[in-house]
């Protein structure tokens, strides 16, 4: 997969803005929280490591695109950054405190064993930081996700490998909710000529690039109509609230 799809928002390109500070906003987060010895699965283009690195003693990172992890390396040679599927994961038991994972799990097949490899490389009491989108609140299917999930389901899941889990979720204030209406009234008048239910149909595969065209011409249109809303958006606009249901995207975080 290209990083420069709209599944991987960028950070320089002005109609990605909205989706990119909202995956900021994890990583933000997660800089309040983590320390000493922490994982990162699944780093993408590295959009949360200088947010990360100065709060931890060391940092290590997976993700599977070795080309990124190969300008990663070269950009960040005190951190551990190697390139690999997962699950598995290629640790030792019980080697980090603390594991974020972040837009990840809903690309994985085999969610449990994804969820029971974080668990068994993070020491005893130690915790992982999981974010995911709040399927409630998806504007269409995302041909490039195994699955999504409501809050109550990733608890139930993360219950099975945890010993304790804390469901919240990353809202966003008023100048983020103009900007999501905007969006599901824009995504609602393209659904509208999938008179066929074709997206919930069609393999994943064969959606992958109509979706991918779709989603960028939408974006564009969007930046076009508002484009001071859409370039004024920033991570403090979005907040960590109680109330995952009706999140944007849920934040887990499961403690050994």
């Amino acid at each position: 997969m290209s990083v420069y799809t709209t599944e991987i928002a960028s950070e320089t390109i002005t109609s990605d803005n909205p989706i990119h500070q909202r995956l900021l906003k994890a990583y933000v987060i997660a800089a309040d929280k983590v320390h000493g010895n922490l994982l990162e699965v699944g780093c993408g283009e590295g959009r949360g490591i200088d947010w990360l690195t100065p709060k931890v003693g060391n940092y290590s990172a997976i993700d599977k695109i070795v080309s990124v992890v190969e300008k990663l390396k070269a950009k960040y040679p005190k951190g551990n950054i190697i390139s690999g599927n997962i699950p598995p994961l290629p640790y030792p038991d019980d080697t980090f405190d603390c594991v974020v994972s972040f837009q990840v799990i809903e690309h994985i097949e085999d969610d449990h064993s994804f969820l029971k490899e974080i668990s068994r490389v993070l020491k005893p009491n130690g915790f992982a930081l999981i974010s995911t989108p709040n399927r409630p609140m998806s504007l269409s299917r995302n041909p490039w996700h195994e699955r999504e999930y409501t809050a109550d389901e990733l608890t139930s899941l993360a219950k099975k490998y945890f010993g304790s889990v804390d469901m919240k979720g990353i809202s966003g204030n008023e100048k983020v909710m103009q900007y999501h209406e905007r969006n599901r009234k824009s995504v609602n008048k393209i659904m509208r000529w999938d008179v066929f239910d074709l997206q919930h149909k069609l393999p994943a595969s064969i959606l992958r690039i109509p979706y991918e065209m779709l989603n960028r011409l939408n974006r564009n249109k969007l930046k076009e109509a508002a484009d001071d809303l859409v370039a004024s958006i920033k991570h403090e606009d979005y907040l960590l609230t109680d109330n995952a249901p009706s999140a944007l995207d849920l934040f887990l975080i499961a403690r050994k």
